[in-house]
């Protein structure tokens, strides 16, 4: 078989240091929010190229790898973020299991629940899980609840290419942000942080793994 190997920084440490280099208006650089920066850079460090990492007070809450489109990466794993927060949600802490279901399936029947997108016969297995049936989780639900979600930080494992990943990430909390830098759009992608006045690091490094 054949190997594939992309020259990097594999052998070099990310550091709070590296993110000093702040590129937006908005210099206010919480520590906390520089250790996720760090976090998030090392966790896609060794994730599969292209990747974007999602984190808040010290958890990785979502990991967007292998995509060939970086907006995609920050879709996917915007989604596993969107599913994280939602599980906070009181009408999902308040689902009425019945007692003889095992912890993992009520973890799997509150993914569900939240995802929504059940078959027919797959929604009928998972309602006999419950003592109450649950209604359906609204458009208006989603909405208020995401819009709580707050000082999230995003780490790419090379630039943003555009300002498209700006806009979409920040329908997950996104305030911190953390990536090499050196993309010809570079200002154009500053720009679009400033927009949302977001704190965005240019460390250097890109972390490409194939």
């Amino acid at each position: 078989g054949c190997v594939f190997a992309q020259r990097g920084h594999g052998d070099k440490l990310i550091t709070p240091e590296m993110m000093d280099n702040v590129t937006t208006k908005n210099k206010d650089l919480p520590e906390q929010a520089k250790r996720d920066q760090v976090l998030s850079s090392i966790a896609i460090k060794y994730t599969q190229s292209n990747s974007v990492g999602y984190a808040i007070n010290g958890m990785m809450i979502g990991v967007g790898a292998g995509q060939q489109s970086r907006v995609d990466c920050v879709k996917l794993a915007g989604r596993k973020v969107r599913t994280w927060w939602m599980r906070q949600h009181p009408k999902v802490l308040g689902l009425q299991f019945k007692p003889d279901v095992k912890r993992q399936a009520r973890v799997n029947a509150r993914v569900r629940f939240i995802e929504g997108d059940m078959t027919e016969i797959e929604r009928k297995t998972w309602a006999e899980q419950f003592e109450v049936v649950p209604e359906p989780l609204t458009d208006a639900d989603f909405e208020e609840h995401m819009a709580k979600l707050e000082g999230v930080t995003i780490a790419s494992d090379a630039f943003f290419p555009f300002r498209d990943s700006i806009d979409v990430c920040t329908k997950f909390g996104v305030k911190y942000i953390a990536q090499p830098g050196g993309s010809v759009q570079d200002a154009g992608v500053t720009e679009a942080c400033d927009q949302y006045n977001m704190v965005q690091s240019h460390h250097g490094m890109r972390l490409f793994h194939h």
